[in-house]
């Protein structure tokens, strides 16, 4: 295969938003979609060579598998060394044990199924994973795994019916990947649409349809036309990388403008072209040559960085860390990749030998590492007795159907107890429980985390698939509670009602320095449609409230309302993410939320609920204290621990739950 300059430059183009987009400059919103162009590359240029090969009856996939090791594996397992001795001494046990599994699965080429299971792309805690990237190499590995062993079986019906076969399991994975796009009612499966081969496969067969065309075709000739097309792929990745976002479905079909602008520079970025003369400048080119390297290496910089910051990290340190990144890069591609993809100087036998034991040897580490929770034995007794006080349990969320989950109701055999809310509910779903077994009540939890329990909000801040269920979730909330024809004997409704009104960054005004991890205010709209202007908010939440506390009003006679827990200070980047706070100051606090507490203790009265103020119990005439003699009351900057509920809010809910009983 002759060599393409422009194809490296095009791999700059592809790895230069991604990290810049990691780091987080708002310019590159849309920098993720350079994942998709490599993938359109890998599925180019693995393919070119395999077809070139079988033509001339010479592919051997051992050769194959080869050649993938020595351009793979090496830089890989550079950069997984290199994590350990900061991951040893930077991360607490619980991510030092998250890190542990990372390995395991980076070196069994299924780093995408653990990322799937865990957590969403786009989550706030990602940023702190050190290998996250790694899911996009799973996703090309198991294609390297599978793809020629397809064509070696194919390849006997001719290149028309590989074509029809190739086709048919294009369009499968397109759907796949529209359908868990848009199936906002389960959440893992847009994260399985995210990360998984059967979602992104289509990916890399655009780019094997054009190595088939390349092959049996000639470039067109049309100097005009190369040029109009291939200005107009560069323009669909620019367009792509500036315009798209956190929010934007993906993989779906707005995957297929950077997608479909990558095949259109592959096949018409020809020489005497702007496009190709500007991806065959001499640095641009030199970015790409290094560009894996630098994909593998900017990740862990910008996670371990953000372990280590105090606050958000500043625009210097990024552009430094993505600087580094590309230092670091060529570090790699000049004493690690290009020694090991010479076969002169490297036999196949030792590059097999290296891959193998590599595998075993990060495989033990990580194995090692999560059967030992994280090495807990690098912490003092005291700092143990802290990190466990943080620990939250939730119990397990009702997964069926609202009506069949509400259908508990109806036995009267025992009174009802509901629970409603978002993650400010179920942070003490564990202990409500309990209570609700003792006080023998049939017990329904119905939460959504980040999901406020009032209907047609729209979270600015997250995916349009999140806010899609969400909406649908509370009006069927609302539509199966009205349809209930039982009562229900007591409601509890708990919310992070201050973030939704006022913001995350609640109190970066008292003090600057010191910030919470946080992804900025939370921007409502509504019905999905017009912003809220602040002077507004009061009088949607006010009505808002009133259809939702009204249908409790008239479902059951005994209603809770949790009022919001005081967002905590808490820095979490001391030794071994053992954290220390600022307390917050209670008069600041209470000047601040004084304009919704006060709506809400109204609507609270308006319609005879019973209100758990949790604020005046952490706070004292000076401070909102978040831990009591070393322990804390917080699992995080906006959640209760186990600790917090079992001492604070259970006390609580029991005394209203026993004064309920006796009215």
């Amino acid at each position: 295969m002759n060599y393409r300059a422009e194809i490296d430059g095009l791999r700059a183009l592809a790895v230069m938003p991604v990290i810049l987009f990691h780091a987080g400059f708002e310019w590159f919103g849309g920098g993720f979609v350079g994942v998709d162009v490599f993938f359109v590359i890998s599925g180019y240029l693995i393919t070119n060579i395999i077809i070139s090969e079988m033509a001339e009856d010479k592919f051997s996939i051992v050769n194959f598998y080869e050649r993938r090791a020595r351009r793979i594996l090496p830089s890989l397992f550079f950069v997984m060394a290199a994590c350990l001795p900061f991951a040893w001494f930077w991360l607490p046990p619980a991510d030092l044990k998250d890190f542990g599994q990372s390995l395991v699965a980076v070196s069994t080429f299924s780093s995408n199924i653990l990322f799937w299971w865990e957590t969403g792309y786009f989550d706030t805690a990602t940023e702190l994973k050190p290998l996250l990237h790694t899911w996009s190499l799973a996703v090309e590995e198991q294609y390297y795994i599978l793809f020629p062993i397809f064509l070696m079986f194919a390849w006997r019906f001719g290149i028309k019916w590989i074509l029809i076969l190739l086709s048919i399991l294009f369009l499968i994975s397109l759907g796949i990947a529209v359908w868990g796009s848009q199936y906002a009612a389960r959440p893992k499966i847009i994260s399985g649409a995210f990360f998984l081969l059967p979602a992104r496969g289509w990916e890399l067969l655009i780019g094997v349809f054009a190595a088939f065309y390349l092959k049996y075709n000639t470039h067109l000739k049309s100097q005009i036309l190369n040029q109009m097309l291939s200005l107009l792929g560069f323009g669909m990745i620019a367009y792509s990388i500036i315009v798209f976002d956190k929010t934007t479905p993906f993989p779906s079909l707005y995957t297929l403008i950077p997608t479909i602008g990558t095949v259109l520079l592959i096949l018409c970025a020809v020489p005497k072209t702007f496009i190709h003369k500007l991806l065959s400048l001499k640095f641009i080119v030199g970015i790409g040559l290094i560009s894996y390297s630098a994909y593998l290496w900017h990740q862990p910089l910008l996670a371990f960085a953000r372990h280590r910051s105090i606050g958000e990290l500043s625009e210097l340190i990024l552009i430094s860390l993505c600087l580094a990144s590309l230092i670091m890069a060529w570090f790699s591609w000049r004493f690690v990749e290009k020694p090991f993809r010479n076969r002169i100087r490297i036999s196949r036998s030792s590059i097999l030998r290296f891959s193998i034991i590599g595998m075993f040897i990060f495989s033990l580490i990580g194995t090692y590492t999560h059967f030992n929770n994280g090495f807990l034995n690098r912490l003092t007794d005291e700092e143990k007795i802290i990190l466990q006080s943080m620990n939250r349990s939730s119990e397990e969320n009702c997964d069926d159907e609202l009506i069949k989950c509400l259908e508990k109701i109806g036995n009267k055999n025992n009174e009802s107890l509901l629970l409603i809310g978002d993650s400010n509910a179920y942070h003490f779903s564990v202990g409500l429980r309990e209570i609700a077994e003792k006080l023998s009540y049939n017990y329904v939890q119905l939460t959504l985390g980040g999901c406020m329990p009032l209907s047609k909000f729209y979270r600015l801040d997250r995916s349009d698939q999140f806010n899609d269920q969400c909406i649908s979730y509370n009006e069927s909330l609302l539509k199966n509670l009205n349809n209930l024809s039982s009562k229900i004997d007591v409601v509890i409704v708990s919310s992070a009602w201050l973030i939704y009104f006022y913001g995350k960054n609640l109190f970066r005004s008292v003090n600057d320095e010191i910030n919470a991890r946080s992804e900025g205010e939370f921007e409502l709209s509504l019905d999905g449609i017009n912003k809220i202007p602040s002077e507004q908010k009061i009088e949607v939440f006010s009505e808002y409230m009133d259809d939702m506390f009204g249908l409790l009003s008239e479902k059951s006679s005994n209603v809770v309302v949790v009022g919001s827990l005081p967002p905590a200070i808490i820095n979490f980047k001391g030794k071994l993410g053992i954290p220390s706070v600022v307390e917050i100051l209670s008069e600041q606090y209470f000047t601040h939320v004084e304009t919704f507490d006060t709506l809400l203790e109204k609507k609270t009265a308006k319609f005879d609920f019973a209100y758990i103020d949790i604020a005046n119990e952490l706070c004292s005439l000076k401070f909102c204290k978040v831990r009591d003699d070393g322990m804390f009351f917080y699992s995080d900057d906006v959640h209760l621990s186990d600790y917090g509920q079992s001492t604070i809010m259970m006390p609580l809910i029991r005394q209203e739950l026993n004064n309920l009983k006796t009215k």
